[in-house]
């Protein structure tokens, strides 16, 4: 999954006015691929981790933590700093070259679709999905993603759920 993609995705958590709590926020998302490549490549980063020396594996997971990244046997952890003016947003600013709509469907529910451009490192990608909230602290949510890999076209199914850490960010940065 592209990084434009798991930001955009995030970035939708955020779009929640008065449904989520300000703070560090844990998002861990699990994606199945329908040519089995990204979980390939995924199973593969993961045993390059695991064959590293224990000083060069901690200190690259250390590296990942610092920017909020974990990686799992499950999926994909990333922590994001959600400030109070976002959280008070219908919609916060997408990352660039993405633009991003969110609808509220219900009292807890949201649908978001999202769209961003490409460059010479990310392949065009664009989404679409629901997400539920059970209550100001944690939600869940489906998607399915296109894109391209290896110059085909790739559709990515996603579950990403969330949960709130901690009032205070840390070292973690708010998403701009």
């Amino acid at each position: 999954v592209s990084a434009a993609a798991l930001v955009a995705l995030s970035g939708a958590a955020s779009a929640q006015p008065q449904k989520m709590r300000p703070g560090l926020w844990e998002h861990t998302v699990s994606i199945k691929s329908q040519s089995g490549q990204m979980e390939a490549a995924m199973a593969q980063l993961q045993k390059s981790l695991a064959s590293m020396p224990p000083a060069q594996r901690k200190q690259m997971e250390q590296m990942l933590a610092q920017q909020g990244v974990g990686m799992g046997p499950t999926g994909q952890t990333i922590k994001v700093c959600i400030t109070p003016e976002q959280a008070n947003l219908d919609t916060i600013a997408p990352q660039e070259g993405c633009v991003q709509n969110v609808k509220r469907t219900g009292s807890n529910t949201v649908a978001m679709a999202f769209s961003c451009k490409g460059d010479s490192d990310q392949p065009p990608t664009s989404g679409e999905g629901t997400m539920t909230f059970s209550g100001p602290t944690a939600y869940a949510g489906n998607f399915k993603v296109k894109t391209m890999s290896n110059g085909k076209p790739e559709q990515i199914d996603m579950a990403q759920s969330g949960k709130w850490l901690a009032a205070e960010c840390g070292a973690i940065k708010p998403v701009k």
